[in-house]
């Protein structure tokens, strides 16, 4: 589905795919229950909410957008406006998910608004993952684990590489192929 297929879905806030999906089940399966998890850029409050529900976990959920951190607390998700990892604690969380915004964007053709910032990626899918692989290090506690959403439109052997920089081993713990594009979800690891 296309940037502006899911643009007319919901104007302001990024509501449940199959990336979403795919993240979620992913991250219940392995979480141990009782960790403070992170979910960043929670968007509809979805994932999040699946992990507060499924999973003994206290959850703690961010997202830039006003819009979102809205949708998401009326879902009853204890959510912070927040630049991916900026204002929280070092060690504060056992793990951190996220679904970032990973679709290669044509700067020509930017809408800049909420669900662009949602959705674009930058020109190579990676304007948001790289900044949040060179911070998510310092919230996590020690053993923490990252559960990363990534599309082959992004290049996940880039984003692998990307996260070794940083420290981190990843390994794909899921994925779902679809017609343009496979989605990954990575565990990094220190």
């Amino acid at each position: 589905m296309g940037l502006e297929d899911r643009r007319d879905e919901g104007p302001d806030v990024y509501q449940p795919a199959e990336d979403s999906h795919l993240l979620a089940e992913a991250a219940c399966e392995r979480l141990a229950g009782d960790e403070c998890v992170l979910e960043v850029g929670t968007g509809s409050g979805y994932v999040a909410g699946r992990i507060a529900d499924e999973t003994a976990a206290r959850v703690i959920a961010s997202d830039l957008n006003p819009h979102a951190v809205r949708q998401a607390r009326a879902e009853g998700v204890e959510t912070v406006r927040a630049d991916l990892v900026a204002p929280f604690r070092d060690g504060a969380f056992d793990a951190v998910v996220f679904n970032p915004p990973y679709l290669p964007t044509d700067p020509e053709n930017e809408w800049d608004d909420w669900m662009e910032h949602a959705l674009s990626g930058g020109e190579d899918g990676r304007a948001v993952i790289d900044p949040f692989l060179e911070t998510v290090g310092r919230v996590l506690a020690p053993g923490g684990v990252v559960y990363l959403l990534v599309s082959s439109l992004t290049g996940v052997d880039a984003v692998v590489e990307r996260a070794g920089e940083e420290g981190f081993s990843a390994v794909a713990v899921a994925d779902e192929s679809f017609p343009f594009e496979t989605l990954t979800v990575l565990e990094l690891l220190r």
